[in-house]
Formats: C-alpha cells, structure tokens, sequence
C-alpha cells in the first residue's frame, strides 16, 4: 500500500473508488428495474411536464372531494434515480470506509473520511432535488451538463494560470482534466440531439475542442496584471 502515501495518490484514490461505486449503483439500480436482469428500462413516453407532477392533477368532482389518485405517469424514470441514489449511499457506507482507513495513507485522520461526511451532505440534497425538480431536470440537464462544463472549464484553466498549448500540456494531469471536460461536453451535445438525425448532428462534435481553444487564444488579452499595467501607464 505504499503507492497510496501520497495526497495525490490518495485522493486519486478516492475518486476511483466513487466512479466504482456509482458505477456498480447504476447496474444494479438497472437489473433490478423493469425488465428484471436486463441493462435496460421500459418506460412511459414522456408527453410533457406536467407528466411529472400528477400530484397536482388530483381530480376534485364537484369540487367537493379530492380524489388521490397520484400515480408515476412516467414510471419509472422518476424512482429509478431515487433508486440510483440508495444504492449509491449503501455502497459508499460498506466500502469507501474500509478501503479509504486501509489505503488512503496519505491523508490525515481527519481529511480521510472527508469525501464520506460531504457525500452524506449531498445525496439528501440530490434527492430533494430529484423529488421536486425531476421532470425540470429531465428537460433541462443536457444543458446543465453544458453550462457546468463551459464554467469548471474556465475555472480551473484560470486557477491552473494556463494562458497557452505550453502551459496545458505540461502535466498530465491537466490533459485529464481536459478531456474529462471535453468528454461531458460531448455527452451534453448528445443528449441535446438525442441521434435523432445521426448524420446531422455529429458534426457538432467538432465544436467540442472550441471553448478551450478560445479561453486559451484569449487569455493573454484578459490577464488582470496586464489590465492593470495598462491601465496605470495610461494606454
């Protein structure tokens, strides 16, 4: 285990062992959903919105009572995800202690376990959000995807002071990054087009490389120290 004394080894670590964990959580959640052992789902079509929130369609006769008959019109593409995330929770419970304690020996006692006290944090905040903002989500996530790709993106080629292909290509580790980047923007181009014409939208994959090369061809021209030398010397 002496690989894993590092920081860096141990929180690469960690984050292998929550892809395994999500991983195995979005198998299983799929073998025990409808068709039983099968990698695939049977699902209600999706007509619209408010497909999602029967509970606000309960009918009233006479408006005098209302009658509760609240079902998943879209079955089941609303529980699985609540499924996804109990599986998930389970698997991060039985595993993630016992591997992070034996391995992960490069962190302190406190830092060790901090993944484990964030993801206990966030899944009951992914759940709330899933149970009352499912079919917003649903319709809304290619572009999340999207945005929150554009804008972490952006973030990290700034805090990572990469203003050139030099800059980028000097630690591996920024490569990963980028191409787990550009790999969810993809994704998001995907799910937007949903391959209904295959032949037209793969193009649009090119475009995936184009913010990144964008931020880097820009980047000397808003560097705040050259703003601000400018700006002193009155040009």
């Amino acid at each position: 285990m002496k690989g894993f004394s590092s920081p860096s080894s141990s929180a690469l670590l960690q984050h292998i062992t929550a892809m395994l964990e999500c991983g195995v959580s979005a198998v299983v959640t799929l073998l025990v959903t409808e068709p039983v052992g099968k990698l695939s789902i049977q699902s209600c079509r999706v007509q619209m919105l408010s497909d999602w929130y029967t509970m606000l369609y309960n009918p009233s006769p006479d408006y005098i009572n209302t009658l509760h008959c609240t079902q998943e019109a879209v079955y089941p593409l609303y529980t699985i995800v609540l499924i996804y995330y109990a599986f998930c929770l389970v698997l991060m419970m039985m595993l993630r202690p016992l591997l992070v304690k034996k391995i992960a020996c490069g962190l302190g006692k406190s830092d060790r376990f901090r993944s484990i006290y964030a993801a206990l944090y966030f899944f009951p905040i992914l759940t709330v959000l899933q149970a009352v903002g499912g079919g917003l989500l649903y319709y809304a996530f290619p572009y999340i995807i999207l945005v929150l790709s554009l804008l972490t993106l952006a973030v990290y080629m700034s805090a990572s002071e990469i203003q050139s292909f030099k800059n980028l290509i000097a630690k591996k580790k920024r490569l990963v990054v980028l191409f787990s980047h550009w790999l969810l923007h993809a994704y998001g181009i995907v799910s937007i087009s949903r391959l209904d014409k295959l032949e037209q939208d793969l193009p649009l994959l090119a475009l995936v490389p184009g913010p990144a090369l964008f931020y880097i061809a820009t980047a000397r021209f808003t560097e705040p120290s050259r703003i601000l030398s400018e700006g002193g010397s009155g040009h």
